[in-house]
């Protein structure tokens, strides 16, 4: 099979890993920044704030998280924006995309837990559900969790990667992903699959809206391979000398980097334009993290300031988060 069926069995087919509830943190397989420090998701609140008060959305926008997995993100934005500027909980509306029912009952009661019955989130099955006039998008580290293709170049001819019983083995690539590696100047590596689609979904169910994202990548290809394995906060790349795919399959994480000039042409091609990008730390800065560590100092005292500037700067680290991880955001005018 294509790698990228093998890729998507992995993740999602029957038994797959992200077909049950994962812990993410120090007890499961990795972390990610919103299992890192609430104060993620309250940049990101303090950044739906302005993006109404500068009048690109309407106080009556819906919030919408896709891959909420237990609902953590949005639950930490809900309450920032709480505590920022409380009106707006009278108005926004807040949703969830998840197809799995398990999950979705997980985040409902994660969400009466942390908010009883003061903040309704709804929840679409799929993105083609959710018909909305105008949503803040968010999608932690949503796209390197899409399938991909695996290429590589010997004598200037492009090959892909086929599994056969976990074990990979190379053919002639096909004219569309020839093409496709032409315009990005790819000879090594992934080439992600579906972005097309997600983009094109966005752009007619969602009338105007402003789409953000984080995830580990560059604006260009890395021509290397960058797909990896992780379990229990070990990193295994594909590749890696005895590495016995069938070992980890379905039972850990596999992903790879980001090449987020595909996602930026599968976003022009449906007419939704890209805003911003820069790395984390940038990002993070500029949407206002370091204000709101100093709003924790100025009323809960230096003791819990210390705590959560910590965790902070675990996301601002430079050679590490901070750098590693880029945010992308779109808008689609109305």
């Amino acid at each position: 099979m294509r790698f990228s069926e093998y890729f998507n069995d992995w993740l999602y087919g029957a038994d797959g890993y992200y077909q049950n509830f994962k812990t993410i943190g120090k007890g499961g397989d990795f972390f990610t920044a919103v299992s890192t420090s609430k104060f993620f998701g309250g940049s990101i609140a303090k950044y739906i704030i302005k993006t109404i008060d500068d009048g690109f959305l309407s106080p009556n926008a819906t919030v919408l998280e896709i891959g909420a997995h237990q609902g953590y993100l949005l639950a930490d934005i809900i309450e920032f924006i709480n505590t920022l500027q409380p009106k707006l909980l009278e108005t926004l509306k807040f949703a969830i995309v998840e197809k799995h029912e398990n999950l979705r009952q997980i985040q409902k009661q994660y969400f009466e837990n942390s908010f009883g019955g003061a903040v309704n989130v709804s929840h679409f099955a799929t993105l083609n559900d959710a018909k909305l006039d105008e949503a803040f998008v968010v999608a932690n580290e949503i796209f390197d969790a899409f399938a991909c293709e695996l290429v590589w170049t010997k004598d200037e001819k492009l090959f892909r990667a086929e599994i056969q019983n976990h074990t990979v083995s190379w053919v002639d690539a096909d004219d569309s992903l020839i093409d496709i590696c032409k315009r990005h100047k790819i000879t090594k590596g992934e080439v992600i699959i579906g972005v097309d689609d997600f983009a094109q979904t966005l752009a007619q169910n969602i009338g105007r809206f402003e789409f953000l994202t984080f995830d580990y990548g560059e604006l260009y290809p890395r021509n290397d391979f960058s797909v990896r394995i992780y379990k229990a906060h070990t990193v295994h790349p594909l590749f890696e000398e005895n590495l016995k795919l069938e070992d980890f399959f379905k039972s850990s994480d596999i992903t790879f980097d980001v090449n987020f000039s595909m996602i930026v042409e599968s976003f022009e091609k449906a007419k939704i334009s890209k805003h911003y990008y820069a790395t984390q730390l940038k990002a993070l800065v500029e949407m206002g993290i370091t204000e709101l560590l100093e709003m924790v100092l100025k009323h809960a005292g230096e003791t819990a300031y210390l705590r959560e500037a910590n965790k902070v700067k675990t996301l601002l680290n430079p050679i590490g988060m901070g750098e590693r991880f880029k945010a992308i955001a779109f808008r689609k005018e109305g």
